[in-house]
């Protein structure tokens, strides 16, 4: 017998927010660890709308240090990016790969995802993003 769960919706603004600390705001929601039922292999988080993805902020020298790694798994497949110019392409996958890493690392974690949302402005007419960790 499947459980019901009761979802809201959660709507934050990154505009000025430092990433780490608003992805762990984010984790929590998603994994449902701010309900009183929290159980950690029901999967009872909520839907989370983050806009003003653009307005992210760092500290220290992240902007011009930190940089995101991909790698095919080809022999030399292995595709970098610095933070300030992943921020100029798309700050959306910023904010979703800080976020995936907090998630736990099990079966719920693509299924926690599909509730969150990602908006570069302050409208929610623009495309959202769907990472595919698969």
């Amino acid at each position: 017998m499947k459980q019901q769960v009761n979802r809201e919706y959660h709507l934050f603004d990154a505009q000025g927010k430092v990433l780490g600390r608003l992805a762990t705001e984010i984790a929590g929601v998603i994994s449902g660890k701010t309900k009183v039922d929290y159980a950690p292999h029901i999967d009872g988080g909520d839907f989370v709308v983050v806009i003003n993805t653009d307005g992210l902020q760092v500290t220290g020298n992240k902007r011009e240090d930190k940089m995101y790694h991909h790698f095919s798994g080809y022999p030399g497949g292995i595709r970098s990016i610095a933070f300030k110019d992943q921020m100029k392409k798309d700050s959306r996958k910023i904010l979703h790969a800080a976020v995936y890493g907090m998630l736990p690392k099990n079966k719920l974690r693509d299924q926690m995802l599909t509730r969150l949302r990602l908006y570069k402005k302050d409208g929610h007419e623009e495309k959202t993003i769907h990472v595919n960790h698969a």
